[in-house]
């Protein structure tokens, strides 16, 4: 009988469909794209409880109107960080398993871009829109 401690080192039908062919990366290679991929993953989480925070505890700020714009472009933005994170953590290992250089990152201009659009709103609004 095989203990649940014995090295056994087939990967899962599930492994062998998403990272077909190469060899195994260092282990700490594919933990670090783990980590990048929870990092990803924290931010977007960030954002969105950002976005339930703007619409919950702004209404004495904002309208409803710019306090609903302002919410949903913080959780847009997440939507679009967390979509595309587990594309990417396949792809870098992917490349790590066959040695290819490793993919750019679409994730990060979209972060800036969308933070700098979400900064961009809050300012006008605050200025323009606040309630005094």
């Amino acid at each position: 009988m095989k203990s649940p401690l014995d090295s056994d080192d087939r990967r899962s039908k599930l492994a062998d469909y998403l990272l077909p062919g190469g060899t195994e990366p260092d282990p700490r290679f594919t933990l670090a794209n783990e980590r990048t991929f929870l990092a990803w993953m924290r931010t977007s989480l960030a954002l969105l409880a950002g976005g339930i925070a703007v619409e919950t505890f702004t209404a004495d700020i904002f309208i409803y109107d710019i306090r609903r714009l302002l919410a949903l472009l913080l959780m847009s933005l997440a939507l679009l960080l967390s979509a595309p994170a587990f594309y990417r953590w396949l792809a870098v290992e992917r490349a790590m398993r066959h040695r290819r250089a490793l993919p750019f990152s679409v994730l990060t201009p979209i972060l800036s871009l969308g933070v700098t659009v979400v900064i961009a709103c809050f300012v006008f609004f605050v200025f323009f829109y606040a309630k005094s």
